[in-house]
């Protein structure tokens, strides 16, 4: 197994789990745990924009940050990540080695492409920990991730 290929099987790991997050998001939520934070959908939506722009990015060979608005409704978020996941680990392994192995011109800096890759899991990683602490104030349950929760043992 090579790099690239264990990446995609993290990251289909992660994806799998971030939908069991996502699904315990309650419709309708405007919960923030300050006025400066985003609720959970806003996270939500940025995680999967990122998603976006770091499969793109190494596909194309360009980083182009364009986020959409948010849409209006976590059902319509978990779909959109449903039908986005779907795809994800074929484009990572389908990835030419020269674009894995390659370099990403971010911020007018060269950065290597593998290693955004990885650095992007582990930021989507750190939110999706973000929405699990807000879950519980905002009425729902924490999913096991990467064990037992105190709602899922």
């Amino acid at each position: 197994m090579n790099e690239q290929q264990l990446f995609a099987g993290f990251w289909e790991h992660e994806a799998r789990t971030t939908q069991r997050v996502f699904a315990r998001i309650p419709e309708g939520s405007t919960y923030r745990p300050d006025p400066k934070s985003r609720t959970a959908q806003q996270i939500a939506w940025q995680m999967i924009c990122e998603e976006r722009f770091i499969i793109e990015s190494l596909e194309t060979g360009r980083m182009n940050w364009v986020p959409t608005p948010t849409p209006a409704t976590m059902a319509e978020i978990c779909a959109a990540y449903d039908e986005h996941v779907a795809t994800m680990p074929a484009r990572w392994i389908a990835l030419p080695a020269e674009r894995w192995n390659g370099m990403l011109d971010f911020g007018g800096k060269p950065r290597s492409a593998s290693q955004m890759a990885w650095s992007f899991l582990f930021d989507l990683v750190h939110h999706r920990g973000q929405i699990t602490t807000y879950l519980r104030p905002m009425g729902s349950t924490v999913p096991s991730i990467y064990g037992p929760s105190g709602d899922e043992p």
